[in-house]
């Protein structure tokens, strides 16, 4: 195995240094710097914080259950 430092914009990758082979090479890229990436639908990991759930809920007097199904209902 071998690593090569390089920069990643725009789709490609730009090797620091010169390698040379002569078949194709599969290669792992691992992003060194923290990035957000945009994404068109779903959820991020930052979505899912347990000290967010816990703030947003303090003032509620019900259950949270009860709030979701109520909530999916009006929506029908």
């Amino acid at each position: 195995m071998v690593a090569i430092v390089g920069t990643y914009l725009n789709g490609y990758v730009k090797l620091d240094k010169e390698y040379s082979t002569k078949n194709p090479v599969k290669v792992i890229v691992t992003f060194l710097e923290e990035v957000e990436t945009p994404t068109e639908k779903g959820f991020s990991l930052s979505d899912f914080s347990f000290s967010k759930s816990q703030k947003n809920l303090e003032n509620s007097k019900g259950s949270f259950s009860n709030s979701i199904i109520e909530e999916r209902r009006s929506e029908l």
